[in-house]
């Protein structure tokens, strides 16, 4: 295959493989380098990769083992901002809306639990599929999606519950 092709393939598909990487790691910058090092491995092997179902499955499987990498995961955790952040309001919650809120939720889940939910959500991949990326069995996807909606489930729970009417009375 040619340079050609490498080149058009990038144009075509990097915006989608992109948010494929941002859905993992809530973290543009790290998406783009992410994205990055999985184009680079896909041209490094461009010629064996491109078979019927083209290079675009191998490209997201590098990005996603990139993603579940224990290199990455020390410099994951320290995010440099420009400026300090404001002292956090007593109720802060109240100004964030549905999806900001669950961006958060979601940064929470442990990284291979993240990894099936963007991968059976976003990608809409059945469970056998998601077990063959992640190097694992149908059942463990399962578990993993299982725990994760279990988290997921109990935060909302805690962040919905009303408050206590006043005197103790419900």
């Amino acid at each position: 295959m040619s340079g050609v092709e490498f080149t058009e393939f990038v144009l075509g598909r990097s915006p989608a493989l992109l948010r494929f990487a941002y859905l993992l790691t809530g973290d543009r910058h790290l998406a783009e380098d992410l994205t990055q090092e999985g184009l680079v491995r896909a041209h490094r092997r461009w010629s064996g990769i491109v078979s019927a179902e083209g290079p675009e499955p191998y490209v997201r499987k590098a990005i996603l083992r990139q993603y579940l990498s224990w290199r990455r995961r020390r410099s994951f955790a320290e995010r440099p901002v420009a400026e300090p952040p404001d002292a956090v309001a007593a109720d802060a919650t109240g100004r964030f809306d549905e999806t900001d809120a669950m961006w958060s939720l979601l940064a929470t889940l442990p990284r291979s639990q993240r990894a099936v939910m963007v991968l059976r959500y976003y990608e809409d991949l059945p469970d056998a599929e998601i077990a063959r990326l992640l190097g694992c069995s149908a059942s463990t996807v399962r578990v993993h999606a299982f725990h994760a909606l279990q988290k997921l489930r109990a935060a909302l729970a805690t962040t919905r519950e009303p408050a206590p009417a006043p005197g103790g009375q419900p």
